[in-house]
């Protein structure tokens, strides 16, 4: 596990989207997992610049998302897909049919589910995984729990995690599940860059790095994965 630390959210974003448009630049096919949430937007605003610039292409590449809401229209201002198309897919050249973002509207989940990993393994697993992670340790809408899950599943939101989102809901009500891939499902990645910023992330950070490996903090499964990156900012990283 590859710890970087930086000043500012902003110069952590920079450097996340420098990994992935190394990426690109290496394998312009490549398959990327993305993440929601205010971590990930200022690495998505680099990665639009790139792209205007004509640093990097998305033409060819292929994207899964880590999750999505349940029982939540696909256009709601706080969907995973409206904000995947607001913060980056809108901007840039990708192929709509290139992406793949669970819905959560699907009357089977489990077939949605199944289907979502089939997707994956046919495009070859991703190349890297982008991640944030929930005050409680979670990755993706895994949360904490007595077993590590394997492939995306459907799950019941923490109180935790309803408090810390619910601040975004101010119309339709906050969803109480959501659709996931699963830990295993994130551990398959080649690659996978944790970003985390702010104190509120600093004891799920000291948990995650320095804790015992425990489905209690689910992101310190990635103390095993052979590829891990987490940047970090000066708060997340306070308690190390």
């Amino acid at each position: 596990m590859e710890i970087r630390i930086f000043e500012d959210a902003a110069s952590l974003g920079l450097a996340a989207a420098d990994i992935f448009a190394e990426q690109l630049k290496k394998n312009g096919a490549s398959v990327l997992g993305l993440a929601t949430g205010a971590s990930p937007v200022p690495t998505y605003n680099r990665l639009i610049e790139m792209y205007k610039a004509g640093e990097i292409s998305f033409k060819d590449v292929v994207t899964f998302n880590l999750d999505e809401y349940c029982d939540l229209p696909k256009d709601d201002k706080n969907s995973y897909y409206t904000f995947m198309h607001e913060n980056l897919f809108n901007h840039v050249d990708i192929q709509e049919s290139n992406v793949h973002i669970l819905d959560g509207n699907a009357e089977d989940t489990e077939q949605e589910a199944a289907a979502f990993d089939a997707a994956i393994k046919a495009a070859g697993g991703i190349d890297i995984q982008l991640l944030g992670i929930g005050n409680n340790g979670h990755i993706g809408f895994n949360e904490p729990s007595n077993e590590f899950t394997t492939g995306t599943f459907k799950v019941k939101l923490t109180d935790s995690t309803l408090q810390a989102n619910s601040r975004y809901f101010d119309e339709n009500p906050m969803p109480h599940y959501a659709l996931t891939m699963g830990v295993g499902s994130i551990m398959d990645a080649k690659k996978i860059v944790l970003i985390a910023t702010g104190p509120a992330k600093a004891q799920a950070i000291f948990d995650t790095v320095k804790g015992e490996v425990t489905p209690l903090v689910p992101a310190s499964i990635l103390q095993k994965h052979p590829d891990a990156v987490l940047l970090l900012d000066k708060a997340a990283a306070s308690l190390l």
